[in-house]
């Protein structure tokens, strides 16, 4: 059965094995699937953006993780909370600034938009996130038939089942459809939680992601000042990549 909040935790990451989701909130895992999902994040530990399915989608693009108190959630979890943050300091009338590495990142009221109860729902949203992720993955066009061969045989090493594989797999030959996307918000809350993951997927180094964010904030409806408290939120739950030899 496939099973789209605990794909999209090893697509994000989420606590290391025995630690619990903080506060209830998140993924209520067995301990070897908790276990899985750290072993397919292929030795970068909880919230690894690179490594396991999210380093077979992005490549060589990024060695960012997850840094801080996100590390401490699921990947539905790191969504709802980054998109929450976010959400609060643009109702506020806050300036979009990262937040301190120190700030505690907190989770959205149960039962909203960001965090849904029922199963159903979680289901649902997780699977618009997975979607919107890869979609931000195929933004920059790096992914092409070859590259998806490449995936789909990596795929057969990690330990997802096949319908999680059927799923990757379909998303990742859809031509790439901003519209489509953006359609599955049914409120702003979603909206700012699909760009938020958009975000982890993605690192604006070149026209064409840059384009495709810029599209995708306006077919979500979002104030452009609600999308600098993203970009800034996210940025704030970045640990940067190191640099590469002999840049410093």
């Amino acid at each position: 059965m496939f099973d789209a909040k605990s794909l999209l935790d090893q697509f994000i990451g989420g606590p290391a094995q025995g630690q619990p989701d903080r506060q209830g909130f998140g993924n209520q895992r067995s301990d070897n699937l908790l276990q899985q999902a750290t072993q397919a994040l292929s030795g970068f530990g909880g919230g690894a953006l690179t490594g396991g399915l999210a380093g077979l989608l992005l490549g060589s693009k990024s060695g960012r993780k997850l840094a801080g108190s996100a590390l401490t959630y699921g990947g539905m979890a790191v969504a709802g909370a980054l998109a929450y943050r976010a959400y609060q300091n643009w109702q506020a009338g806050k300036a979009a600034t990262p937040a301190n590495a120190g700030t505690p990142l907190l989770p959205p009221p149960a039962d909203t938009p960001f965090n849904p109860v029922s199963e159903a729902e979680q289901q649902s949203l997780g699977r618009n996130l997975l979607r919107a992720m890869i979609s931000a993955a195929k933004a920059d066009g790096h992914i092409d038939a070859t590259e998806q061969s490449n995936i789909f045989a990596q795929m057969d090493r990690l330990n997802v089942s096949a319908e999680d594989k059927a799923f990757v797999m379909d998303e990742l030959r859809r031509p790439l459809d901003v519209d489509a996307v953006a359609s599955a918000a049914r409120t702003p809350e979603e909206a700012a939680e699909l760009y938020t993951v958009s975000l982890l997927a993605i690192d604006v180094d070149n026209s064409s992601e840059r384009a495709y964010l810029s599209l995708l904030a306006a077919r979500l409806k979002l104030d452009e000042k609600l999308v600098a408290h993203l970009h800034a939120t996210v940025e704030g739950a970045i640990e940067p990549a190191p640099l590469p030899v002999g840049a410093r």
